[in-house]
């Protein structure tokens, strides 16, 4: 990349004093798995991208259908029927030809995913389902990756991160406990189409801080209702007997 080329694009956040020039390095030397190219992850990654996280790994095994095209707006009406893993990257090197995106278009077990974690700073949860949102908290854990988890759904959203490399820092199964958990879908309840960007954004945000080394959110999460856009902030201790962390 070239310097004039770096310091003119990232300019906005280089004038920053928590970012400044070493911190924009930093983010272009970041990596960053992204797990769900849907409502939130067409947000978390165009935003990540833009702000200069220089390497992502995107992970989605669906294809773009009509019906995703009212929320995730990393895909476009041409794309349906593709791939969106492929789909996502196309937009992303759109934004920024030097990203250097890698996707994943098949649906990742456990191995995959400690494979994964393994090669990055950072994993973003932006998927719809609790099977695959426990499997990314057990392999946090076990690779001590950080973790930013996001939902939306219906007029409400929430976001929260959990930094395994923070002793106090609790993991997903201290806010959900039950393995067992059956969760409503966007197809099921419906969502309004702005609220997955605010979330999706938020997981952004988090990350970036993350990356910078000064992430606020382990041991937080922010609630948000749409239709009275108001946000809660709730306190989540670590639990000494969840059975991913505890112990």
């Amino acid at each position: 990349m070239a310097q004039i080329h770096f310091q003119e694009r990232y300019s906005r956040q280089i004038r920053l004093p928590q970012v400044g020039e070493a911190g924009q390095r930093r983010l272009r030397d970041s990596r960053v798995l992204i797990v769900g190219m849907g409502g939130l992850g067409s947000p978390a990654a165009m935003y990540l991208t833009a702000a200069g996280v220089g390497r992502l790994t995107l992970a989605d095994f669906d294809r773009v259908d009509e019906s995703n095209l009212q929320r995730q707006i990393i895909h476009a009406h041409g794309d349906i029927g593709e791939l969106k893993a492929a789909s996502a990257a196309n937009t992303l090197r759109a934004l920024d030809p030097q990203a250097q995106v890698t996707t994943l278009d098949y649906s990742l077990d456990y191995d995959d995913f400690l494979d994964c974690a393994a090669g990055v700073d950072l994993m973003l949860d932006c998927t719809d389902n609790f099977p695959t949102r426990f499997e990314m908290n057990r392999v946090s854990l076990h690779t001590r990756t950080p973790l930013v988890s996001g939902a939306a759904i219906r007029w409400e959203g929430q976001v929260t991160a959990f930094d395994p490399r923070a002793p106090a820092s609790p993991c997903y199964r201290c806010l959900y406990a039950d393995h067992n958990i059956d969760g409503a879908t966007c197809e099921m309840e419906g969502v309004i189409s702005p609220l997955v960007g605010v979330i999706g954004a938020m997981q952004a945000l988090e990350g970036v801080n993350i990356l910078l080394g000064h992430g606020q959110l382990h041991g937080v999460v922010w609630l948000f209702d749409a239709r009275a856009m108001e946000w809660q902030r709730m306190q989540l201790p670590k639990n000494p007997r969840c059975v991913d962390c505890g112990g």
